[in-house]
């Protein structure tokens, strides 16, 4: 694991990252280094939104993704591959995956896989990178699995006592430095649409 970046290095200018999809540059433009949280439930189009931008960003902007798949279907997994492929920007996307069959501790370290690969291309190719992932509840839900491994006692609804760590040591690594940013775009599971479940409320914290 690395450290957040110090706050000397982080960026101090704030730029709008143009989507080209009209209605979310309107409503709610993204910026550039920022986080931006998909909340909702099963079967809404989180994905699909994931699967548009990705393509957006390598086709309008030859720009970098990174697609970290925590814990999602393997079906999604191939078809992204596919689609990726047809679109012609597999070669601009880094794709990496810890599905829902693989082990918990698989699962908990994809997120910060994808998240290590984002900075090599911030960091040392001084591009501006995209990560994607999706989706960040199954990365908590990997970590109260491992934390319950461990022995470890549950907090509120059965989560890890380390909720809070485990989620800032991801979120506060993903910003920009010196002029070069990772924007992330985070697909939430929100359980039984509550919001005020831990997991999606630690989450929106960091966004």
């Amino acid at each position: 694991h690395r450290e957040p970046p110090a706050f000397d290095q982080l960026e101090s200018k704030t730029e709008m990252f143009e989507t080209g999809i009209k209605v979310i540059d309107l409503l709610t433009p993204y910026v550039q280094g920022g986080k931006i949280g998909l909340f909702g439930g099963a079967g809404v189009g989180k994905t699909v939104l994931i699967q548009e931008m990705i393509t957006r960003v390598a086709q309008d902007h030859g720009g970098v993704s990174v697609f970290a798949g925590v814990g999602e279907r393997t079906r999604e997994g191939n078809d992204l591959i596919w689609e990726m492929n047809d679109a012609g920007v597999l070669d601009k996307t880094a794709l990496v995956f810890g599905q829902m069959d693989e082990p918990p501790g698989t699962r908990l370290r994809i997120a910060l896989t994808g998240l290590t690969m984002a900075e090599y291309f911030r960091d040392v190719q001084k591009q501006d990178v995209l990560l994607f992932i999706d989706n960040i509840f199954r990365f908590t839900q990997a970590g109260s699995e491992v934390s319950t491994l461990l022995g470890r006692m549950p907090s509120a609804v059965g989560y890890q006592p380390n909720l809070a760590d485990e989620m800032g040591l991801l979120q506060e690594r993903i910003t920009s430095t010196r002029g070069h940013s990772i924007t992330s775009l985070q697909a939430i599971y929100v359980p039984a649409d509550d919001y005020t479940d831990p997991a999606p409320a630690t989450t929106f914290a960091h966004l």
